[in-house]
């Protein structure tokens, strides 16, 4: 099974921080399946997320508030007051995924200090 994360994170998270909130959201699943990684469009120069990416070898695409704006769900406060969208972790999962059904989710929105992060099975 191939799966993506969608991450969101307050400004200058760590590394470490991002790994620790990705490994708790997968739990028993194997770290090793996860392939990607996106986030909101503003996050392009968080150095932790980008560490994280690299250190692991996992591809990081970005979305822009629009694209995001596209897929339905919950709605995140914390995200529409400060980013003016919807949510970031789950709708960054499914667009990354490929398919924009709340069924793509595994792990829907976990929380781990400031990171949020949700994964999706990539669409065959």
């Amino acid at each position: 099974m191939s799966l993506v994360a969608g991450i969101g994170c307050r400004r200058g998270v760590s590394a470490a921080e991002i790994e620790h909130a990705v490994r708790q959201a997968l739990g028993t699943l194997d770290f090793s399946a996860l392939s990607a990684v996106a986030s909101i469009d503003v996050k392009q120069n968080e150095a932790g997320l980008r560490e994280f990416c690299e250190r692991h070898r996992l591809a990081l695409h970005f979305f822009s508030a629009d694209e995001i704006a596209s897929v339905p769900g919950a709605i995140s406060t914390h995200a529409l007051e400060h980013l003016n969208v919807n949510g970031v972790c789950e709708p960054c999962a499914m667009l990354l995924s490929g398919a924009m059904a709340i069924e793509t989710l595994v792990v829907p929105k976990t929380i781990a200090g400031g990171v949020t992060v949700a994964i999706a099975r990539k669409a065959s």
